[in-house]
């Protein structure tokens, strides 16, 4: 076993704990509106939870007559009637989005 403060075969300081998981630059949040061809983009601070954002969806549909509320990395405020919330998308700006015909390889 290495001494402490020693580093491993690639360079990387020995360590007994698992690898610290990366760090996610903010949270994109896509909301489809009903009769509407188009959904609104917000792109969330990065400090925002994921499990946070998903709590305040679940209660604004919960109730019909609800808001929900976001609140952009600005600091700007974007309102959408829970009644008229087709779906929401929430994901990092670093996934990978699919647009058209692609083949898997």
């Amino acid at each position: 076993m290495p001494a402490p403060g020693a580093t491993a075969a690639h360079g990387a300081p020995s360590s007994a704990g698992p690898p610290a998981a990366p760090t996610v630059p903010g949270m994109d949040v896509r909301v489809g509106v009903t009769q509407t061809p188009k959904e609104i983009h917000v792109e969330l601070a990065d400090d925002t939870e994921q499990a946070a954002i998903i709590a305040d969806v679940e209660a604004a549909l919960a109730a019909e007559s609800g808001v929900l509320w976001l609140t952009d990395r600005k600091g700007r405020r974007v309102g959408i009637p829970a009644g008229k919330v087709a779906y929401v998308e929430i994901g990092s700006p670093n996934e990978e989005r699919r647009v058209g015909f692609a083949s898997r390889a």
